[in-house]
């Protein structure tokens, strides 16, 4: 299994509805390496589901691929691809951007060092120290 970070300002679209949809397809991603990220992804994968506005910009729940990669439905250009996912948990406490970057152990992870970039891989460490962090 792998781990990603998906990025929305939630005037987009919301953590919150999310969990009342349970499932939708992400697209409008118009960015290379974001693309070729989604088509990395396998069903089964989880996400986190990062927003980047509305207060300060956190890690506020999990989601996973439950369809892989497809022709994104809103553009005709073959380029561009969308994935469906699905609802999983809200994290106990959200993980803000300001606490990731303050932790040692995620200094590498792309959040912090390609902090625009709207689809990212996660490593498993990174998963399992970011899930620590919604603990506290």
């Amino acid at each position: 299994m792998n781990y990603w970070l998906i990025k929305s300002d939630p005037e987009t679209y919301s953590f919150e509805l999310m969990k009342k949809e349970k499932k939708t397809f992400w697209n409008g991603v118009r960015n290379y390496a974001a693309r070729n990220n989604m088509r990395a992804m396998k069903k089964g994968d989880l996400l986190f589901f990062y927003e980047s506005m509305n207060g300060e910009p956190s890690i506020v729940g999990i989601t996973k691929i439950v369809k892989e990669a497809y022709q994104d439905p809103t553009t005709d250009e073959v380029a561009w691809v969308c994935v469906d996912v699905q609802y999983v948990s809200h994290m106990k406490r959200s993980v803000t951007l300001k606490e990731v970057k303050q932790n040692k152990n995620l200094e590498q992870m792309a959040l912090v060092r390609l902090s625009r970039l709207s689809v990212q891989p996660v490593t498993e460490a990174e998963w399992e120290e970011v899930l620590k962090m919604a603990e506290k």
